[in-house]
């Protein structure tokens, strides 16, 4: 007997102190109410869910996204990065002096404001990776690559024999692959890698997947500097999925960039490559190209992750959306937006921004795509148009604003993106970019139905049952 009331009285020791701890770890309410919620429900397994997921990792980064430790230096660095960014803005087109809160933003992230880039539009793996083939192809210096799936299939052992190839050559060729979203080539296609002469290591290395609490800080980035003057950056993965040789259909989009937009996303694989591989790589004028093209798109990078002090992506996409006055064309795969994103989007929308939200008709998960349409009443009401593509999966995540600037990246619009993973987007601050953009959700818009709001309303509350519980553990989605 006495067992049994030490056991209780020690169990419950422990759920007390697990729920202080929520109280003061986390800020939000709803999410502490999520947090509290499983651990009172589900007695050790609600506590183990949120060691493993919740606890506030900005109170204790990962790791520093600092690679200069010569603070002269450093002052100097940020220095001309402001210089150069008032200057772009000051004397830029029509689309960074309308958006210049935001650019001022980024810059407090250190994100510089660059201009005279090239940009190309990339949609669907079919567009995305014979342009990356191409740029492998014509590499001289240095292949660097990051990605969070990267598949042993076709495509992805067409560039891992690139990669050794041009390793064979003398090129110097970095590659990071996230552990638990690559963990189908962490063994044998790995070795091939290393033994090919390519730097290959996984960013936060994973013992036991089914245990492990590190497979909640995901590097969801997929970022490609090919001599530090030509980059890849957005949603598609490498896998054969994306160029659709079978159903069901992928629809994503990409950005190729040419130019110092390249460069900040040179200064995160050098953050990430520093941190996973235990080596410090040294900053050279090799890694940075200084050829600016004839083109005249401005790029500026928002990234985010448990190496910030703030959750950057979500901020930008918050000033994103206060500041359109026209028109909002959203696409997320992953519609769970929260309180603060949410409340904007609404906002905007009765302020007269005219809203369209494309979003999966069936999302590839089940509680995921509950949660969202939970959210489709509050965005309705408020006039959003909420349209859901049915040709496939859209894995897409893209914002035009005004049809002015377009934010490509990998960060969807959840809680995971927003505080949990290590994400990138790229914001371009050119109106034919936004145009080609906006044109390509047109074009998803024929393949999707549009909600009616009435009908959606009067929907069962036994249908929407199940949306309300799933949006009640939101965050831990």
């Amino acid at each position: 007997m006495i067992w049994y009331i030490l056991f209780g009285a020690g169990y419950l020791s422990l759920v007390v102190f697990v729920c202080l701890r929520i109280l003061y770890d986390i800020n939000s309410a709803s999410k502490a109410f999520a947090y509290l919620l499983v651990t009172l429900l589900l007695p050790g397994i609600g506590m183990a869910i949120y060691f493993a997921v919740g606890a506030n990792y900005r109170k204790n980064k990962l790791y520093s996204k600092k690679i200069l430790t010569d603070n002269t230096l450093l002052a100097e660095i940020r220095e001309k990065i402001v210089h150069e960014s008032e200057k772009a803005w000051e004397t830029g087109e029509t689309e960074v002096k309308t958006h210049k809160e935001l650019a001022r933003l980024l810059l407090h992230d250190n994100s510089p404001l660059t201009g005279n880039n090239e940009v190309k539009l990339l949609l669907n793996g079919e567009e995305k990776f014979p342009e990356v083939i191409a740029a492998l192809e014509a590499a001289q210096h240095h292949v660097h690559m990051e990605y969070y799936i990267f598949e042993n299939d076709g495509i992805g052992n067409q560039i891992k024999d690139i990669l050794i190839k041009k390793a064979a050559e003398g090129v110097e060729v970095r590659f990071i692959y996230d552990d638990f979203g690559s963990r189908g080539i962490r063994k044998g296609f790995a070795r091939e890698l290393v033994e090919g002469g390519v730097a290959a290591f996984p960013f936060y290395k994973i013992w036991f997947i089914a245990l492990s609490n590190r497979t909640n800080y995901r590097n969801h980035r997929k970022i490609i500097v090919i001599d530090g003057c030509t980059a890849f950056v957005g949603g598609i993965n490498v896998s054969d999925r994306y160029i659709n040789p079978t159903k069901p259909y992928w629809r994503d989009t990409h950005l190729m960039i040419k130019g110092p937009g390249v460069y900040y996303l040179q200064y995160l694989f050098i953050c990430d490559w520093n941190f996973c591989s235990g080596k410090k790589l040294p900053v050279i004028p090799g890694y940075f190209c200084s050829k600016k093209t004839k083109s005249k798109a401005i790029v500026q990078i928002a990234a985010s992750g448990p190496d910030s002090d703030t959750p950057m992506i979500m901020y930008a996409l918050l000033q994103t959306i206060s500041l359109a006055k026209e028109e909002l064309l959203i696409t997320s795969p992953y519609f769970i937006p929260g309180e603060t994103i949410l409340d904007a989007i609404c906002a905007a929308a009765i302020s007269g921004v005219k809203i369209k939200l494309l979003v999966p008709l069936k999302s590839d998960s089940a509680l995921v795509n509950a949660a969202a349409k939970s959210y489709y009443n509050e965005v309705l009401d408020a006039g959003v148009e909420v349209y859901l593509y049915k040709k496939g999966f859209v894995h897409a995540k893209t914002v035009v604003a005004d049809g002015q600037m377009a934010i490509i990246g990998t960060a969807n619009m959840d809680h995971r993106s927003f505080e949990l993973n290590f994400e990138v987007n790229a914001m371009v601050y050119d109106s034919a970019l936004a145009q080609r953009l906006k044109k390509a959700f047109e074009d998803d818009l024929e393949h999707a139905v549009k909600i009616n709001p009435h009908d959606w309303s009067r929907r069962t509350l036994f249908r929407q049952l199940p949306e309300k519980l799933c949006r009640l553990f939101s965050p831990l989605l």
